[in-house]
């Protein structure tokens, strides 16, 4: 899930600046702030100055004499710097009213928490200077409570503090906090900033609305904003006007701030002016920001649109009947996935409206090649279409008038393994029309470029219109959702959307306090409440709002697993009766990858493939696919596997020796049996040396079990996906260079097959059954269409385009440049088709008998399955020769070949064949072949 900044310029439209004097509020310290006696609409305006009275029962240190750590040669303003500089650190945590966890030995000494309102603290040599507040806080030897651990694993070492009873928390939270440490004779040993999740979940979790809510008078907002001194809304008529109409100021009550508006705000445009404290500049900001539940956009997100979903206006003709009308799927076991990029679908489609094309109005268009394509597929049995990220994510300007092109014409002049095109497509990549949009901004309002219009309602009802399309030809929809990462943060960046609102929240940090990266860009806390309230909020809006079928999680682990139960039980809970939508049908699946902060449950249970396990939610199984394939991702991009030519053909990659080869081969052969048997945890097989094992104890190369699913339903099995080579590109990489292209095409084939006949959910990357191509680019998220064009009338797989952009794919131009070069890689027409054919034809064979998709972990190990075939045997063979398999327990049986392969167009498959007496198949090369014997 790679992704890169926006270096699009900065829009003063949701900028921020610097407050130096704010309006003043109460900062009370025996009595929480009353909110029931001010206006309506009104801030707290006209409060006395800050109080700097102390509670009479502290005690307090010495005056604070701050050198104690400083060094004798140390200057005065080398001193002056690295006190400042503590400050810029959070390496406190504030997880209770009562308690702060700080890894600090204080011995005889002590701690004081210090307050701003102004955000004036410094710490100097002289002491901490630009204080309201000052508490000693008192260490506690029964260390952090348990609640505090399960929550804060990672600092479950830290030491425990008390904060007094009787101070106004909720007040102090809306200051610049500090914490220093002082030795008995009170100098200054260390001073750090704080981190407030802990405590705004304690006292500010809140379950009631939020966002725009609409009443046939009015239009009220509502924002969670607990650490924020004021807000306002600045409403404008429309998405261009420079001013706005009006500004409102926001009342609070315990952390919400709220406004009721006329009727009359209904479609226009507003900006909350947020007034508060942000740990990454030391200063209280004025930040400019959208409604994190907006539901509607102006081009870019500049401003949040009040639109009504629940309006007619909005909806589509029939949209009300859609969930009636959607295609039936009986059980998650039936789903099939095909992942498909929006502009990817239509970008090239010359049989769709120019105006529509690379948009969401382009799957309306019923006569097109594209669509042709997926009711094929659909017929074929397909269930499902995934599309990657639809919400507002940066990379893309909305306005389409904005974007440069590239002459597509010229670059098909240039010869197949030239760098000149990707320098051409490089040069514009952030400023054209593509990027996969794996960088959230704003994930509850559908992507303004794939609307004809990014401002007003239309993305929202040619949103609608895409889905009910796809309904319609027999495809249910499930969306790509990026939930554990955003690309924005800080008051300051145009992206950034929650860090603006409470600051230090929404984000993970590290012990430092600086925001952890691991996703490579600003990673997202599922373990705070509010956070996983946005989340799970948001999933309702999808299948509410927009009748979408599923989603998938993109980087699952970073998210936690309660999150996800949470999200699951949410989603159940939909009836048709209260909500309109079944909600049971909503499948959840994604990538269970255990990387980062959050790994070995660091952060705690994250939901990993292990973790994720019983819960019914699916992850990608990464075994079958390396298993089938060889090596990994990040591995050496020539290390062969079972299909691609492992103790078979070798391509020259130096496996260890042929002993390490065979060892390979058969581990391998035990990973695909685990896989292919939906990955589960207790199957058993008989492994490569013949000992009965459980998928459990079948184990990878670094030790980790392969099976660790309880139901098929948990298992994603793929070998292609978004990330990395497509199938046949990785596939002409690892294979032998002299192999025909004719063989080529039929291990693409036999690698979908092996996925598209395996129990668990098959999941196919939209273009593989095309012999899709990226020119052997290994990263294409913001490749430009030039290397992700699709050709849906099958006259070209986009093969040998130009050498892959450099960034990602530099390291292997010296052995993609041979391969491009040479004509004989490149498919023909022919070659589509047969492969195209070749997938429908395993589609079929899927949806002909239910032993294809057994629903549970003891259907598929234990009990015989009733149906049209009492066997069904299916043998694929990779090797570059006819095999023969003779299994006496099979003989005297009456097996023929699968009715479907009977009458495909493959004329080797047919060469397949089954001798009763001797109970021997036979199966030509590089062939898979489905044998039945009818009941």
């Amino acid at each position: 899930m790679p992704v890169a900044r926006s270096s699009r310029p900065f829009l003063p439209g949701l900028s921020s600046s610097r407050t130096t004097t704010p309006t003043p509020f109460p900062l009370l310290l025996s009595s929480n702030p009353s909110s029931s006696s001010l206006p309506r609409r009104g801030l707290i305006v006209s409060s006395p100055p800050p109080t700097r009275r102390l509670l009479t029962s502290f005690r307090y240190p010495p005056p604070l004499r701050c050198s104690s750590s400083m060094p004798a040669h140390v200057s005065t303003a080398e001193s002056q710097a690295q006190w400042e500089n503590c400050l810029s650190y959070s390496r406190a945590f504030w997880v209770s009213e009562s308690v702060i966890a700080w890894n600090v030995d204080v011995g005889d000494g002590c701690c004081c928490l210090y307050a701003s309102q102004t955000a004036s603290l410094s710490v100097t040599d002289g002491g901490i200077q630009g204080h309201d507040v000052r508490i000693e806080i008192k260490e506690d030897s029964e260390g952090l409570p348990a609640n505090v651990v399960e929550k804060f694993p990672h600092i479950r070492d830290y030491k425990a503090f008390k904060v007094p009873i009787g101070v106004a928390v909720k007040s102090m939270l809306k200051c610049q906090l500090a914490v220093a440490a002082f030795s008995s004779d009170g100098r200054c040993r260390d001073a750090t900033g704080l981190q407030l999740p802990g405590i705004l979940d304690e006292l500010f979790s809140y379950d009631g609305p939020l966002g725009a809510c609409y009443s046939a008078d009015a239009v009220t907002l509502y924002l969670w904003a607990p650490t924020a001194q004021t807000v306002r809304a600045c409403i404008y008529r429309d998405a261009a006007s420079a001013e706005p109409q009006e500004i409102v100021e926001l009342r609070e009550l315990n952390g919400v701030w709220s406004v009721e508006g006329s009727k009359s705000w209904e479609g226009c445009y507003y900006t909350y002016e947020v007034c508060v404290y942000h740990p990454t500049t030391l200063s209280i900001e004025k930040c400019y920001a959208n409604d994190p539940y907006a539901r509607g956009l102006s081009s870019d997100g500049q401003r949040t649109f009040l639109v009504d979903l629940a309006s007619n206006d909005v909806k589509p003709e029939g949209w009300d009947r859609l969930t009636d009308e959607k295609p039936s799927v009986l059980s998650f076991s039936d789903i099939s996935i095909y992942e498909l990029h929006i502009r990817d679908f239509s970008a090239y489609d010359q049989t769709v409206d120019p105006d529509i094309r690379g948009g969401y109005l382009a799957f309306t268009m019923e006569d097109s090649a594209g669509v042709h394509h997926l009711k094929k597929l659909s017929r074929a049995g397909l269930t499902h279409v995934h599309l990657l990220p639809t919400f507002h994510f940066a990379g893309v300007d909305d306005v389409k008038g904005n974007w440069k092109g590239i002459d597509n014409k010229m670059l098909e002049t240039l010869p197949p393994d030239s760098d000149e095109q990707q320098a051409h497509i490089t040069a514009i990549q952030n400023d054209d029309g593509y990027n996969w949009g794996y960088n959230p901004v704003l994930w509850g309002v559908p992507k303004g470029s794939y609307a004809t219009n990014p401002n007003g309602p239309a993305r929202v009802t040619e949103f609608r219109k895409m889905v009910q399309a796809l309904n319609h030809i027999g495809l249910r929809v499930i969306l790509d959702v990026v939930y554990n990462h955003l690309q924005g943060s800080g008051p300051f960046d145009k992206d950034s959307v929650l860090d603006k609102i409470v600051p230090g929240y929404y984000l993970r940090r590290n012990a430092s306090g600086h925001v952890e990266h691991s996703t490579c860009m600003n990673n997202t806390a599922s373990e705070h409440y509010m956070v996983e309230r946005l989340i799970v909020d948001d999933l309702v809006n999808w299948v509410v709002n927009y009748k979408v079928d599923g989603f998938r999680f993109d980087l699952m682990g970073h998210i936690m697993k309660r999150t996800m139960d949470k999200a699951k039980d949410a989603l159940c809970s939909l009836t048709m009766e209260k909500d309109g939508i079944n909600g049971s049908s909503i499948y959840l699946y994604g990538e269970g990858w255990d990387f980062g902060e959050v790994s070995q449950n660091g952060r705690g249970i994250n939901a990993s493939q292990f973790n994720i396990s019983g819960s019914g939610i699916g992850s990608f199984n990464d075994r079958i696919r390396d298993a089938v394939l060889g090596g990994s991702p990040f591995g050496h991009p020539l290390q062969q596997g079972f299909l691609t030519g492992l103790m078979l053909q070798s391509n020259g990659h130096d496996n260890g020796g042929r002993d390490n080869e065979e060892v390979m081969l058969a581990t391998a052969k035990d990973h695909i049996q685990v896989g292919m048997a939906a990955n589960l945890r207790d199957f058993e097989i008989a492994d490569r040396t013949g000992k009965k094992v459980t998928g459990s104890e079948v184990l990878t190369y670094g030790g980790t079990p392969v099976a660790y699913a309880l139901s098929p339903v948990e298992t994603i099995n793929y070998v292609s996906a978004h990330d990395n080579e497509t199938l046949f590109d990785i596939v002409s990489l690892k294979t032998r260079m002299e192999i025909s292209v004719d063989d080529r095409c039929r291990l693409n084939h036999l690698a979908t097959s092996m996925i598209a006949l395996s129990q668990g959910i098959p999941f196919f990357h939209a273009g593989d059954e095309m012999l899709r191509s990226k020119s052997l680019d290994r990263d294409s998220y913001n490749s430009g269409d030039w290397f992700n064009r699709l050709d849906f009338t099958y006259n070209s797989n986009n093969w040998a385009v130009g050498l892959p952009p450099k960034e990602k794919n530099e390291k292997s131009w010296p052995l993609i440049k041979p391969r491009l070069a040479d004509p004989s890689f490149k498919p023909d027409r022919d070659h589509i088709l047969a492969a195209v054919q070749n997938f429908v034809d395993v589609l079929q064979i899927r949806y002909s008998s239910p032993l294809f998709r057994l629903p549970t972990a003891k259907a598929i190990q234990y009990i015989p399955w009733i149906c049209s075939y009492s066997h069904i045997v299916v043998i694929f063979n990779a090797q570059p020769s006819e095999v023969s398999i003779t299994d006496p327990a099979l003989s005297s049986k009456s097996f023929q070949l699968h009715p479907v392969q009977v009458k495909t167009t493959d004329e080797v498959v047919k060469r397949s064949s089954y001798d009763a007496s001797s109970g021997c198949f036979t199966i030509p090369p590089r062939t898979t072949s489905v044998f039945v014997e009818c009941r």
